[in-house]
């Protein structure tokens, strides 16, 4: 009886917090979620009584507001005071994603502090309807792709959806879950656009981050949730046409497909396929000779080291490997960085 009683009183609580701020109730059944940020194994109740502006209660008493008990830098949770106070505004930052008017400020903000709290990628993806949000931002940018009439302050408002997404894809609670709700092929009308203004630029740059995120962990299932989806196209177009951060991100994941047997197998088991691949990687090398990129340099010749252990692939590469990796072109990086002057000569032996 004395349960239920509480229970309708966090309720009216909620509804009264809720009436303020001109949300839904509903938009506070998070407590325990909520709580989940600050510490795990903290008391549901006293996060969520901080949250809905009444810090001292679940407390026991004796403990003042803001649940200060241990020292003077110390919650009762065993979180630090400073941390505590970031975890609040994050769950406040949360509550306002629930609000039309102030939708777009909290997803700058909690894209600016999404590096402050490792829990963070799994309290949005738990969160009630906030990935839904997160989904509606993304979607509702398809109209302005084509014909382009995507405005900077648009792009910029998707780009910090899609880095919050991109915290879901890199905790390793969540990131199986995003990929098998099939989140990931929601970024693929903005890497197939084509226009090099920025705004178009920075959308393909933030979503190749969601799917590097993705592949770094050299997980098979993955690689073959994009090979699948014929995600390569995509991949190889920008690492032909892309901004240099572009071709960077997009090689690297390209790198990670093939050093999977599934992928490997996908490239190298057709000779057109294979020959598309190669003559796209020849394009991003001579594409350098301006201005040469050492980064892009050594993925790309990660990529033909790898290549090259498909006997096709290395008989085509022997004749068909751009010469400006083997001449003096990119000299000066040569000299400069070691890692890529290993690459080379591993990449020339392996074609030997």
């Amino acid at each position: 009886m004395q349960h239920q009683q509480q229970q309708q009183q966090q309720h009216q609580q909620q509804s009264n917090m809720a009436q303020s701020k001109g949300l839904e109730a509903a938009n506070y059944q998070n407590q325990a979620l909520y709580a989940r940020l600050g510490n795990p194994q903290a008391n549901a109740p006293v996060a969520a009584a901080a949250m809905y502006g009444n810090p001292g209660a679940g407390a026991s008493s004796g403990q003042g507001a803001g649940n200060i008990a241990v020292g003077h830098n110390m919650a009762s949770n065993g979180v630090p005071v400073a941390a505590a106070g970031e975890n609040e505004t994050l769950y406040q930052l949360m509550v306002e994603l629930f609000s039309a008017t102030n939708r777009e400020q909290a997803l700058a903000e909690l894209s600016r502090r999404r590096d402050q709290n490792p829990d963070l990628g799994v309290a949005l993806w738990n969160a009630y309807g906030v990935m839904t949000i997160l989904y509606q931002e993304i979607i509702a940018i398809y109209p302005l792709l084509n014909p382009p009439a995507l405005t900077m302050p648009v792009s910029n408002r998707a780009c910090n959806s899609l880095a919050l997404l991109q915290l879901v894809a890199t905790h390793e609670q969540t990131r199986m879950q995003l990929l098998k709700a099939n989140v990931p092929q929601l970024l693929y009308p903005f890497l197939s656009t084509t226009s090099k203004a920025k705004q178009y630029d920075n959308l393909r740059l933030t979503s190749l981050g969601v799917i590097g995120a993705l592949v770094k962990y050299d997980n098979h299932e993955v690689i073959s949730f994009f090979v699948a989806t014929e995600f390569l196209p995509l991949c190889l177009k920008i690492m032909d046409i892309g901004s240099e951060l572009c071709k960077v991100v997009a090689t690297f994941i390209f790198q990670k497909i093939i050093l999977d047997d599934g992928g490997f197998n996908y490239v190298t088991s057709h000779p057109k396929r294979l020959h598309t691949v190669l003559v796209i990687l020849n394009n991003v090398i001579n594409q350098m000779v301006v201005a040469p990129s050492g980064r892009l340099l050594k993925s790309v010749t990660k990529c033909l080291i790898r290549l090259a252990d498909n006997p096709k692939a290395c008989e085509e590469m022997r004749e068909g490997v751009s010469e400006n990796l083997r001449d003096s072109t990119f000299a000066q990086v040569l000299a400069e960085d070691v890692s890529y002057r290993r690459l080379v000569y591993q990449l020339i032996i392996k074609l030997a």
